[in-house]
């Protein structure tokens, strides 16, 4: 079993007020489920990022599993690693689809629980996922190696998988944009980020990263979630919503970014 690390932190510890949290993320949000195949979330605290994760919950449809990919921020563990143990959190369990689990195994993505132990971003989704749908399995993969190689090599690892095993399956790439920089500055180059996620390139997305000095968190999970959607049948992104830590808190003078991506 994994024990929660970020409850108390990024999202409330105990069972009520999350549910308020969750509520209040998804405000007047309705189901519109579409055929999402990859999603981009954020993973700040809810106060922060809630609603624009939620964007992107209240279209995901049903699947028997979400393969969640995010950063590993501790450095510790494999490079890119797989956890099979059961998740927990203050709404109750999740299972991993062991059978995807399995089929991976001999790829780039090694099983390693070290990885996941302290990491936040995955285990944010989970929350939000449980509020959505009532059974479903995950896949939670951390990479700690981000380059572009490695992001493809992942993204066609998963999405072969994910089809050989004719599993209902959407990937969900959990990262933030800019760190701590200005709303402006934080805000074009974003947006150059965004742009090329959109559309599905991920050559671009890496230029647009290396050449910006862009401080996502997780460019690596967006590329290997666009090359998985891709091979998984996507065909098209579409941007849901942008916002900055600054548009809650009222001060743009040192802001994260957050972002939402959904591939059809």
């Amino acid at each position: 079993m994994r024990s929660p690390a970020a409850a108390g932190t990024f999202y409330p510890g105990s069972e009520k007020a999350l549910k308020r949290e969750l509520q209040q993320a998804f405000g007047d949000l309705g189901r519109d489920e579409q055929p999402v195949l990859g999603a981009v979330v954020p993973h700040a605290g809810y106060m922060y990022s809630g609603r624009v994760a939620a964007e992107v919950y209240s279209r995901l449809p049903r699947r028997d599993t979400f393969v969640l990919i995010g950063p590993n921020h501790y450095g510790i563990g494999l490079p890119v690693a797989m956890s099979r143990a059961s998740w927990s959190t203050p709404l109750g369990t999740v299972e991993v689809d062991q059978e995807l689990a399995s089929e991976l195994e001999g790829s780039i993505i090694g099983h390693d629980e070290v990885a996941h132990l302290q990491e936040h971003s995955l285990e944010v989704q989970l929350p939000f996922l449980q509020r959505s749908f009532s059974a479903f399995r995950i896949l939670p993969i951390s990479m700690g190696l981000q380059d572009q190689e490695t992001a493809e090599e992942v993204g066609q690892a998963v999405g072969r998988a994910v089809l050989d095993l004719g599993r209902s399956c959407t990937v969900i790439a959990s990262s933030d944009l800019t760190h701590y920089e200005s709303k402006e500055t934080a805000r074009r180059k974003d947006c150059l980020v965004l742009e090329s996620a959109t559309r599905m390139d991920v050559s671009g997305l890496y230029d647009a990263v290396y050449s910006q000095d862009v401080t996502a968190c997780g460019f690596g999970p967006i590329a290997a979630t666009i090359v998985a959607a891709r091979v998984m049948g996507a065909r098209t992104g579409r941007l849901l919503r942008y916002s900055t830590s600054g548009d809650v808190i009222g001060d743009s003078r040192s802001v994260v970014g957050y972002g939402a991506i959904i591939y059809v």
